[in-house]
């Protein structure tokens, strides 16, 4: 008995609410299929006559027929979200960021988690070792598209010396069966110099191309280094002149792809394009930016939708109508993004005469110096940093410093300590260059 298909609630409202399953009832089947985890349940439960096979708290088998639009959802909420254990990765990745961390951190930040079904469902990125053959046959049975995959390199012993297990050859393999096959495939490469860079990044784009149009979407993201790398492997950062370099072999592969498939498929991180000092691509050049999770287009997009904003009358007003933000105010942000929020702030101050802001660059004294994206920084640092400074009446910080769903930095400062400690009242900016517009003039 899958123990993990247990009912937590039915939601009200759906095909599943009115029926006789109630909480502590555990899923076994659906049409006859076992249901192991989300996969099969959400595959399983697509039809629109589905017959479910429940275990009740007695264990007592009871069968529930349903009718429902053909794709809509049961409203079965279960008591973990993947109906079973979520699997761990298993690697040693050379580059991985999480052994980067400092001790003393809490106990959910130094997880690594390497699991296909959250790839699917949430997006994560994974690499393939973990997976035995079945598993790879159930996705391709099954069609589960895309799925996110860090890739690193085609060849399968540097990949497996990258990745820290033999199974990382094994990888490959798995990656151009699921190709073979027609799964979606979004890819990553986190690129290290000196190690799959260079020739041998040309190698594996190359490779990735040859895979053809299953392939939908690769980026290039340069190596993460903390100051915390004691006993690890010593890894180089990327300079000026290797984020050229490197820019330019994605941006050539990018045109050949473009003119056989209408597609760029291979793109460069922001943070190639910052260290480089070259101008960002513009907006036409992401598409429909399959890789903003990955820092790819990021910065484009939010200084895209900051202009669309300044220039939509009706939304915001207008220029210098109805407008009272006379007060100052102060934005924080890495050092990497500091010149383009300073830059918005000057495009905005000659839009809205009374706005008045200062934009702080903080320097990451929590991971090292060499880490500059504004997602990776600490309370702690802002507070050093900012502590006796004219801040004005509110501090803006982007949603990207905080963990996922809380108002908590990576030190474990909440947004509250920091506005305690500032003595200013701080305001969250969503992921969007229009609420950062809407925060500047304050409404």
């Amino acid at each position: 008995m899958i123990m993990n298909a247990v009912v937590k609630s039915v939601l009200p409202g759906t095909p599943a609410s009115g029926t006789t399953i109630s909480r502590g009832d555990t899923l076994r089947r659906i049409n006859s299929h076992v249901i192991r985890d989300v996969l099969d349940y959400k595959y399983h439960s697509y039809d629109a006559d589905i017959l479910l096979e429940l275990t009740g708290d007695d264990g007592r088998i009871k069968l529930v027929r349903l009718r429902k639009p053909e794709g809509a959802d049961i409203g079965l909420v279960f008591e973990t979200f993947l109906m079973d254990k979520e699997r761990s990765c298993a690697n040693k990745c050379i580059f991985c960021f999480i052994d980067q961390l400092p001790e003393g951190m809490r106990k959910t930040l130094y997880y690594k988690d390497d699991d296909i079904r959250l790839s699917v469902f949430q997006g994560n990125y994974v690499t393939l070792t973990n997976l035995p053959p079945r598993d790879i046959e159930r996705i391709i049975k099954l069609g589960i598209s895309p799925i996110n995959v860090s890739v690193h390199t085609l060849d399968p012993e540097l990949r497996a010396y990258m990745l820290g297990t033999k199974d990382g050859a094994a990888g490959v393999e798995s990656l151009k069966r699921l190709a073979g096959a027609g799964i979606k495939l979004n890819c990553q490469i986190v690129c290290c110099p000196g190690i799959n860079d260079g020739a041998q990044l040309s190698r594996t784009m190359k490779g990735l191309y040859a895979l053809g149009p299953c392939v939908n979407s690769v980026s290039i993201v340069p190596v993460g280094l903390t100051k915390h790398r004691d006993s690890l492997e010593p890894l180089c950062p990327f300079d000026r002149e290797l984020a050229l370099k490197t820019i330019g072999q994605v941006e050539r592969i990018g045109v050949k792809c473009l003119k056989s498939r209408g597609s760029r498929v291979f793109f460069g991180a922001d943070e190639l394009y910052i260290t480089a000092e070259r101008t960002l691509p513009p907006h036409r050049y992401y598409e429909q930016y399959p890789q903003l999770e990955n820092g790819v287009g990021m910065m484009r997009l939010f200084i895209t939708e900051f202009l669309s904003a300044c220039n939509d009358e009706t939304r915001l007003g207008g220029p210098r109508r109805g407008i009272d933000a006379s007060e100052s105010f102060s934005v924080v942000t890495g050092i990497a993004a500091s010149k383009y929020l300073t830059k918005l702030l000057k495009i905005a101050t000659r839009k809205y005469d009374k706005i008045r802001g200062k934009v702080y660059a903080i320097r990451n004294d929590f991971f090292g110096e060499s880490v500059t994206v504004s997602g990776l920084v600490t309370g702690g640092d802002i507070v050093k940093q900012l502590k006796g400074n004219e801040l004005g009446s509110r501090l803006l910080i982007p949603i990207n410093m905080l963990r996922h769903g809380e108002e908590v930095f990576l030190d474990d400062m909440t947004v509250s300590d920091v506005s305690k400690a500032l003595g200013v009242p701080v305001r969250v900016v969503r992921q969007d260059g229009a609420d950062l517009l809407c925060a500047f003039i304050g409404k």
